[in-house]
Order: C-alpha cells, then structure tokens, then sequence
C-alpha cells in the first residue's frame, strides 16, 4: 500500500462510511467523557466526539479520544491517544464489525522518526501490516480538526504543513459566520493545499470544530448539532 493510496484512504473512507449512517444509531453521551460534540453528518448520518482526557498508555501520559460513527451493517470505533503537548497522535486502535466480518487495527506513530505502522488482526490474528514514512512527524486524520483547537495564535493567513502521511498545506484563508444545526459561529476557515478537506473552527474560548467538510469523489459534511462539558463536581 504506497503513501498515496493510504492518505487517500484515511480521508475518503470515512465519508464513506459517514455518509450512510443509520437514522436510528443509539448514540449518547458517556458519563466519563469531559467534552462531547455530537454532528449531523449530510447527505445522512450523525458521528459523536468524546474527549476522556489523560490516561496512561505504555508507561506514559496521554490524551484519549474516542470517535465513533455506525452504519447500518457497519460500526467503526476509534481510540486514539496523542501526546498532552504536542497533540500529535500516539497510538489508534480501530474496532471494526461490518455484516459479517470484524477487523482491528493498531495504527503506531513514532514521531522522532517519522513513521507510522499500521498492523491489522482478524480472528484475533495478525494477518497484515503496512509501514509509512513521512518527511516529518505523520498526524491522524480524525484527531487533525480537533488539535487545531490548541494553536496558541489563530489568525488569517496562518499555515502548516501536516502528513497523513501525504503532505499538506493546512492554512486560513478567512474568519466568516457558518449557521450548523448548534446555531450560528464566526469561525476561522481552514483549507488544505492539495484540496481534500475544509473545517470551520470557532472563534471563541471553545474553538469548536463546528463544520468538517471532506472533498473529492466521496464528498461529506459534519456539521455540529450538540456539545456538552461534563460539569465539575
């Protein structure tokens, strides 16, 4: 699998699977969470967000977020853990059921080296592997809207190249209102060079990801309809 073909991948896929979500898919809040962003997924569908915060994983402290989407006859859950500081992803590990069959992929980021490993098990085998390498650290298509968020300093014209692990220019073209199914948002407008995704994050304290829009043959859009913030005892 080249380079070429796995961003693609990671980027197309999930509108794919986005798009046919199922109308009636149980899927609610967990106690446990300390933020949850719920979106509307056009022309079908609903996704949900959950940031668990700081957990342990190999002996160190790391950042957990679970993104789910369901499908009818599809289920895809995502854990992915990124370092506290730098936002970039650590480890994902990827529980797939669809009709028949179910996977689970571990994907391994090295950022001091620049590569990525992604192993696949089915029936609880080991039964591929593939490894990437990037002209610098590789990021993780899910977590990239949600690590803008802590850009210390948003402005337009602000840029920055990010790997998945094809390379893209990230930049803000605009500050503009967007209207979603959570109200209305002045949000910042970012774009990718090579043109494969937009995403709307929110100017304000929360930065929210409001509106996530994926181009190309398998076009979709997120758009928020709820966020919640567990409240502090």
């Amino acid at each position: 699998m080249s380079n070429k073909i796995y961003a693609a991948k990671i980027i197309i896929l999930p509108a794919i699977f986005l798009v046919c979500l199922s109308l009636n898919a149980n899927i609610s809040a967990s106690e446990d969470a300390l933020e949850t962003i719920f979106y509307d997924i056009s022309p079908l569908g609903y996704s949900k967000y959950q940031d668990l915060g700081l957990v342990e994983i190999d002996s160190a402290k790391a950042n957990l977020i679970v993104f789910k989407t369901r499908v009818a006859g599809f289920e895809d859950t995502e854990k992915i853990y990124s370092d506290p500081d730098t936002c970039l992803p650590i480890k994902v590990e990827r529980f797939v059921s669809m009709w028949f069959s179910k996977e689970y992929l571990i994907e391994e980021y090295d950022s001091r080296k620049n590569k990525l490993v992604i192993t696949k098990f089915e029936g609880g085998k080991k039964t591929k592997e593939y490894l990437f390498h990037g002209s610098g650290p590789i990021h993780n298509a899910i977590l990239l809207p949600f690590s803008l968020r802590k850009v210390p300093k948003l402005e337009v014209g602000w840029s920055y190249n990010i790997r998945l692990p094809e390379e893209f220019k990230v930049q803000i073209t605009s500050l503009e209102d967007v209207t979603v199914p959570a109200g209305k948002f002045k949000a910042y407008h970012f774009t990718s060079v090579p043109p494969k995704f937009e995403i709307w994050v929110s100017n304000d304290d929360l930065r929210l990801p409001v509106k996530i829009k994926g181009l190309g043959g398998f076009s979709y859009t997120l758009s928020m309809k709820n966020h919640s913030l567990r409240q502090k005892k």
